[in-house]
């Protein structure tokens, strides 16, 4: 706990951002626009720090014909602000291709294009935010009993930094899931990593891989890996009869309106239940009609002419992998009979999805002063603001791990613009009255310290948001 002595008054920011992904991205292009309509002591200060050496979203599963399941205009800034110059649309104007992609006819994007705009976004802001640094420590700084800023330190190499704010905003993400049991190698995947490891087999004449999962992911793995080694047989294996279509028709699509996050706040927890019941199936392990149809013709086809290379292992499980230098053995149980099927594999790529980090993980004590619900969760305001202890003064957002309080666009694309305004308005209207311009605001410090004993980054949360959620 660091302690301000009479007469330490060092500035700092309104607002620092831990991760730097499509959300807190929109964050910092909320605070550009806001700062920009305001005059200097209106201004909101921020700062955001990244672990990762340059922006990234889901790379791994970037393929090249794969397309977002989320409409263009739920881009960082239009539903919040349709005039801005951040949007897709002043993207695809600055690249050249705003009349192509007009005459395309097209709500969805190529995936690889939506990277290319947010990359291009967070350019616009870079001066906000520390790549390659990942946050180590928050302390409370505790002024006359109560929590006046946080300290935030930050490695980077071989130095620490440290920066005090009177607010957080946590977007660290997701986390890859792995079956219990299962660990990621050489030869066993998760489809995150899809791109990063498949020309490691270029040249080896791959045999068969086992693909597991029943989402849009997992779909979109079988049909990849299809075209990409045509002499490989594909298993896909899923617990379902088949592939189940995305609700994505206009009524259902309400779920990820701006009000819907209201009616879903104010609802009672058994309404709350019924409601993911009821419209799980618009987000969750669903695939896009087209492309089911497409593997099912794929399918069908390599029947009749007898050159079977997809395989469905439709209600089945799949219970264990074996690693080896060669290849892996997965173990599939079929629900109904029980009955054990081996299949030796090149590879075994595991599209089960991801878990949210822990949002307080990084707050050590600080998190002790954060309140709970009866059933353990972080309870959390309308504006996305964690309930605290009144002598933490210090507001902490979350962008993710909201499900519980605010439905099912928590760490989704299609709310995004609107939960960043929500959440500068919660800032500017906490902010104190007293509180000086920390407009020219600097670190507090930077010292030299040992090198982490490893920098592997194994295990870190992916950049916010699952791949193409809406």
């Amino acid at each position: 706990m660091s302690q301000v002595l009479p007469g330490d008054t060092p500035l700092v920011h309104d607002l620092i951002g831990i991760g730097f992904g499509p959300s807190n991205v929109a964050m910092a292009l909320a605070l550009s626009e806001h700062n920009a309509r305001v005059g200097r002591e209106e201004a909101v200060t921020a700062h955001f720090f990244e672990r990762q050496p340059c922006f990234g979203w889901h790379r791994g599963m970037l393929i090249d014909d794969a397309t977002m399941q989320v409409s263009f205009l739920k881009d960082l800034v239009t539903l919040r602000n349709p005039s801005s110059e951040y949007s897709f649309l002043c993207y695809l104007q600055s690249k050249g291709r705003l009349i192509d992609f007009v005459n395309h006819k097209n709500l969805f994007p190529l995936r690889v294009e939506f990277h290319d705009y947010f990359e291009w976004a967070a350019a616009k802001v870079d001066d906000m935010v520390s790549y390659g640094h990942e946050i180590i420590a928050v302390e409370p700084v505790v002024q006359d009993g109560v929590v006046e800023y946080l300290e935030v330190t930050a490695r980077a190499g071989t130095e620490l930094v440290v920066h005090r704010a009177r607010n957080l905003v946590l977007g660290t993400g997701l986390r890859p899931r792995m079956p219990e049991g299962i660990e990621r190698s050489e030869r066993v995947w998760h489809n995150s990593d899809l791109l990063a490891k498949v020309d490691s087999l270029e040249g080896a004449a791959p045999e068969r891989f086992v693909v597991v999962g029943a989402g849009q992911s997992a779909a979109e793995n079988v049909a990849y890996l299809h075209r990409r080694f045509p002499d490989a047989e594909i298993c896909a294996v899923f617990s379902r009869y088949g592939y189940s279509p995305a609700d994505d028709s206009a009524f259902a699509n309400r779920i990820f309106d701006p009000e819907a996050v209201d009616e879903y706040f104010t609802a009672p927890d058994d309404i709350k239940r019924k409601l993911m019941e009821y419209h799980g199936n618009t987000n969750y392990s669903v695939v896009d009609i087209d492309l089911i149809d497409d593997l099912y013709r794929q399918s069908y086809q390599e029947k009749v002419l007898g050159t079977e290379r997809l395989r469905f292992l439709n209600i089945s499980r799949l219970v264990g992998v074996e690693d080896g230098p060669d290849g892996a053995r997965a173990h599939v149980r079929s629900l109904v009979s029980g009955e054990e099927t081996t299949l030796d594999a090149d590879v075994v790529v595991l599209a089960t999805g991801y878990s949210p980090a822990d949002p307080l993980g990084l707050l050590g004590d600080v998190a002790q002063r954060c309140h709970r619900d009866e059933q353990g969760r972080i309870r959390v305001e309308r504006d996305y603001r964690v309930a605290t202890d009144p002598e933490l003064r210090c507001g902490i957002y979350l962008q993710g791990g909201t499900e519980h309080t605010h439905g099912i666009t928590s760490s989704l694309l299609s709310n995004t613009a609107i939960r960043v305004g929500e959440i500068l308005d919660s800032v500017v209207g906490h902010r104190p009255a007293s509180a000086p311009s920390p407009a020219t605001a600097t670190p507090l410090a930077t010292v030299a310290v040992p090198a982490p004993a490893s920098a592997s980054g194994e295990g870190r949360p992916v950049v916010d948001g699952v791949g193409t959620a809406r």
